[in-house]
């Protein structure tokens, strides 16, 4: 991106910018404003730009942070679609062993017809699959949840529905939130909203 595309950021050109556990943030730009960008950024998966992201402790492996700092759900999914959701959603957690299969079913349950969980994630809708990849990034210990445009093909009810999950979890591991839109959503409290 250009320096002019971001001059108005309140994040891009900042000396520094900071996220806290416990907070909630939201990033909102128009779509191609580096929303996903920065949370790749954020993730150690994209490594294309000037400055340093400190973590707060030495970092010689992304993948590390991967395991029980971060998850992210990325707009894009990243869901095996040969697998069905609940095979998914257990891939992750097999990682980390961090939900018992009682709670992976019931998270799954809270946001996906019961129907659905035994189905190849291919058969499924969109916003199916948008919810099943929001549970699985919920499938693992982490300080900060990054979700990247998470209910851009989810009707409101199933939105909220999916947005109480994520905020109990949030709390429950006293962790930070950071969840990009193309404009303002109220399924959260933000204690901070800026615009990229």
């Amino acid at each position: 991106m250009s320096e002019s595309e971001v001059a108005g950021s309140d994040i891009y050109l900042h000396t520094s910018v900071s996220f806290e556990k416990g907070k909630k943030y939201m990033v909102c730009a128009k779509s191609g404003h580096g929303k996903t960008s920065l949370l790749n950024f954020i993730y150690g998966c994209n490594r294309a730009f000037d400055g340093t992201i400190d973590y707060g402790m030495p970092v010689s492996d992304p993948f590390q942070l991967r395991h029980d700092k971060l998850s992210y759900l990325f707009q894009d999914l990243c869901l095996f679609s040969e697998l069905t959701a609940l095979e998914n959603v257990r891939l992750k957690n097999n990682l980390t062993h961090f939900k018992s299969e009682a709670e992976m079913e019931a998270l799954l349950a809270a946001v996906l017809p019961a129907e659905k969980k035994d189905q190849p994630v291919r058969t499924l809708s969109l916003g199916q699959r948008q919810r099943v990849a929001a549970v699985r990034a919920l499938c693992q210990p982490f300080e900060f949840l990054l979700l990247d445009e998470p209910f851009s093909h989810i009707d409101r009810q199933n939105a909220q529905t999916l947005a109480d999950l994520v905020c109990h979890e949030v709390d429950a591991q006293g962790a930070g939130l950071v969840v990009t839109a193309l404009d303002a959503i109220d399924y959260f409290h933000f204690d901070t909203i800026w615009n990229l």
